[in-house]
């Protein structure tokens, strides 16, 4: 029942009976009109029995006879000689609803014929209009609305029953159609979407393209490229999971070995060897460069651990950024907060300072000597801009910043640091880009949750 076939078999049948309904408000109201011109029709060929009896009169059996045959208590008939027929009863009611049939109105003919499906109980109506076969003259009868109604009532139901049925075989058509047309493809495409999730490598499940033209067709042939894509991605996915594996475990293992190099190499610089001590300080660089890239590959492969979530104050990260930011070749470098009030990041205080720390290290290394963090609200999230005075980012190098092992503002490094910044942040519910770049400096924008303080 909650299939979608059921669901437009259900909204069919609604939309006929509404329909319906529609149709029937003008039909009941027709029906009412012509069960009362029908009713001046027999009065009039009644009054015309008046003019066939010798002297203008006839007897009071036939009188009755005629008004029963009408079904009225009175029958007046005015000519266009001003000449009256009358047939009436000794003792008849007076008329409570007169009815003009002379000019009627559409609207009128509707709510006068709900009026009468909704009495409860018999009104005398007092009826006038042309008689059918000649219009020159004017019928007036009086009769009970009872009989009308319940013949209402019998058309109103037939109408019904009539409806139904129509209904329900427009809305078997309907159904049949659709579900050959869209139901059945629509199962077959989910059908092979929950199964391409279980199983992607499966193409057992892949369906095959009739050449349909329409939507449907459409939407096959884009479900076979995307599943084609996913297993090209699954599959590089796969390969690159366990290309970083074996990086990870190489790194590892260099890394050890590195660590046995950096002893022997201390020990070399400790030689009065002059060939030696010429030497000594250009090996010690490259095992130091080497055992750097090995822990940085080695912090990229590894997931990113949970995240310890906390106040805190952004001076205190500013802080920490301007003890703990390395300044090569001697150089003062300077670490400026500018706020427009004491903001509270929520957020993990370690990694928060490697996102920071990583960026100014880059431009520091660049060759810049001045960071500016500037911070400003939007709403409830923190807008950090890290602005230095470096010499800008070349341009090959801004559309692979964020790429691993693509790009590196230093001679010998790996290319990771921003692509961890990168996903630090994201781990944040957080954004990082870069916003500018030029000769007179860089600008990477944070965007992060602020803490709100109860």
């Amino acid at each position: 029942m909650r299939s979608l076939s059921f669901r437009v078999l259900c909204l069919t049948i609604f939309f006929v009976m509404v329909s319906e309904v529609l149709i029937y408000t003008p039909s009941i109201a027709r029906f009412r009109l012509s069960y009362l011109t029908e009713k001046l029709d027999k009065a009039h060929l009644a009054a015309m029995a008046i003019d066939g009896s010798p002297d203008r009169v006839i007897s009071q059996e036939l009188t009755f006879e005629l008004l029963d045959h009408v079904g009225a208590y009175e029958i007046v008939v005015v000519g266009d000689d001003g000449a009256d027929r009358a047939l009436s009863r000794p003792m008849r009611p007076q008329g409570q609803v007169e009815v003009d049939l002379q000019d009627p109105m559409a609207v009128a003919l509707v709510v006068d014929a709900f009026d009468a499906l909704f009495q409860a109980g018999n009104r005398i109506l007092r009826v006038t209009g042309p008689a059918p076969m000649d219009p020159s003259a004017t019928v007036v009868i009086t009769l009970d609305e009872y009989p009308m109604r319940a013949e209402m009532y019998d058309y109103s139901w037939r109408i019904l029953n009539l409806s139904i049925l129509i209904s329900v075989f427009t809305a078997a058509l309907v159904f049949v159609s659709l579900r050959w047309l869209m139901v059945r493809p629509l199962e077959r495409i989910t059908g092979s979407l929950v199964a391409f999730r279980k199983r992607p490598e499966d193409r057992g499940t892949d369906l095959d393209d009739k050449g349909r033209r329409d939507e449907i067709g459409v939407a096959l042939r884009e479900l076979g490229l995307m599943k084609e894509e996913m297993r090209a991605a699954l599959r590089q996915r796969t390969r690159l999971a366990a290309l970083g594996t074996a990086v990870s475990k190489i790194s590892h293992d260099l890394r050890n070995m590195l660590s046995t190099a950096t002893l022997i190499s201390d020990r070399l610089a400790m030689s009065q060897d002059p060939d030696v001590q010429k030497v000594t300080p250009t090996l010690v660089k490259a095992i130091d460069r080497a055992a750097a890239l090995c822990s940085t590959t080695l912090n990229f492969a590894r997931e990113t651990p949970p995240l310890s979530l906390a106040p805190i104050p952004l001076q205190e990260l500013a802080a920490d950024l301007r003890s703990g930011l390395p300044a090569p070749d001697g150089r003062e470098v300077r670490v400026v907060l500018i706020q427009e009030e004491d903001f509270v990041l929520h957020a993990d205080r370690d990694q928060m300072y490697r996102v920071l720390s990583n960026i100014a290290a880059n431009a520091v290394t660049a060759g810049a000597d001045a960071v500016r963090l500037i911070a400003r609200r939007q709403g409830d999230r923190l807008v950090l801009d890290i602005v230095d005075n470096g010499p800008g980012i070349p341009e090959e190098g801004r559309g692979r910043l964020f790429q691993p092992f693509q790009f590196s503002t230093r001679p010998g490094g790996s290319g990771l640091g921003l692509t961890i910044a990168r996903d630090l942040v994201q781990a944040h519910g957080g954004t990082l880009a870069l916003e500018r770049t030029g000769s007179d400096g860089s600008t990477f924008r944070i965007d992060v949750p602020l803490h709100v303080a109860r």
